[in-house]
């Protein structure tokens, strides 16, 4: 294994903290427990926090900031934080209207946030994010995995609570993004966890995993490398049965975001979005806003996403709306 490291047991500390140094106008971090705060703590909004694993850069400590999170707690690689991390947080960030915490549905994830919920000496709610159509349970959940979708609905929710609604209508807009939206990944290689050392799982140059999760956890099947086109047209095919299935339009304005894994080139994710595009606009989609990057990866895997949203009125001027963080920054 070949990484920038000094020492695997340090990693977290000694990233956070260069994080927290290169946007000292947006962030702080705080150590044992763990987690990063807005610079500047709002006042009079429900609070939003989100966390989980390292290793997904951006998320979540890069959603950290005026119009999105108010506080993320990061645990080891791929690894949940503890319920004495969200709790320091929301003590940290609290500010008189409740707390919202947006979680993934990973089992780790869902019963320390749930701890730490039981334990607040205040108001509180949490959306659970579930849009990953790949696999309905995997070995990280019971239920569908939460995966890009969690960076649109943390951006709305948050643009919500900053326009000071209460924590119903924040909760009530987190699920509603999250029926309305679907995700599904492909990998051409593994991600490399830098205390294991070596790759999650072997995959031959011939081969990709269709419906991989963000943990390098298998996915649909796997099968053997095609084209670009034919591997997208997979994958929009299954977001488009995703939405029949749950009884959703299949035409209409989206927000398409094409996701990179940590180890695709742009200049990839471009080609992908380009045959996502013109898949939808001939299914009757109109792409009414986008996204190209990487916003929610596996440390160095190989690999893209795709995630659709369906727009209404409400979800795109929350999407639109001035956001200004590490990770997401427009309308500033």
């Amino acid at each position: 294994m070949k990484k920038f490291v000094n020492n695997v047991d340090h990693m977290l500390v000694e990233s956070l903290t260069g994080f927290a140094s290169a946007h000292s106008d947006l962030v702080d971090v705080q150590f044992e427990p763990t987690f990063v705060s807005r610079k500047h703590k709002s006042q009079q909004k429900v609070a939003i926090i989100s966390g989980g694993g390292a290793g997904h850069e951006p998320l979540h400590a890069g959603y950290v900031g005026k119009g999105m999170l108010d506080a993320a707690c990061p645990g080891q690689v791929f690894t949940s934080p503890t319920p004495d991390q969200m709790l320091a947080a929301a003590e940290a960030v609290h500010a008189d209207k409740g707390v919202l915490f947006i979680v993934k549905n990973y089992a780790g994830d869902v019963m320390n946030f749930e701890m730490a919920a039981e334990m607040l000496p205040f108001e509180h709610a949490t959306v659970l994010t579930s849009d990953d159509c790949a696999v309905v349970n995997s070995t990280y959940t019971t239920g569908r995995r939460g995966v890009a979708g969690t960076v649109i609905i943390e951006k709305c929710v948050g643009s919500l609570a900053e326009s000071g609604a209460d924590l119903a209508a924040c909760k009530a807009l987190g699920e509603k993004i999250n029926l309305r939206t679907s995700s599904i990944g492909a990998a051409l290689t593994s991600c490399t966890v830098p205390a294991v050392g070596r790759p999650t799982f072997d995959i031959s140059d011939s081969e990709l995993e269709m419906g991989v999760g963000i943990h390098g956890e298998p996915g649909r099947r796997r099968e053997a490398m095609r084209a670009a086109d034919a591997i997208v047209a997979d994958m929009v095919n299954a977001i488009v049965h995703d939405f029949e299935a749950k009884q959703l339009p299949t035409q209409g304005d989206i927000l398409l975001l094409v996701n990179g894994l940590g180890a695709t080139p742009l200049m990839e994710l471009y080609l992908i979005y380009n045959t996502a595009a013109k898949l939808l606009k001939e299914k009757g989609f109109n792409i009414a806003r986008s996204l190209v990057g990487n916003y929610i990866t596996a440390i160095d895997m190989a690999g893209a996403s795709l995630t659709v949203c369906l727009l209404d009125q409400d979800i795109q001027q929350h999407w639109d709306s001035p956001v200004h963080t590490a990770g997401l920054r427009w309308g500033c």
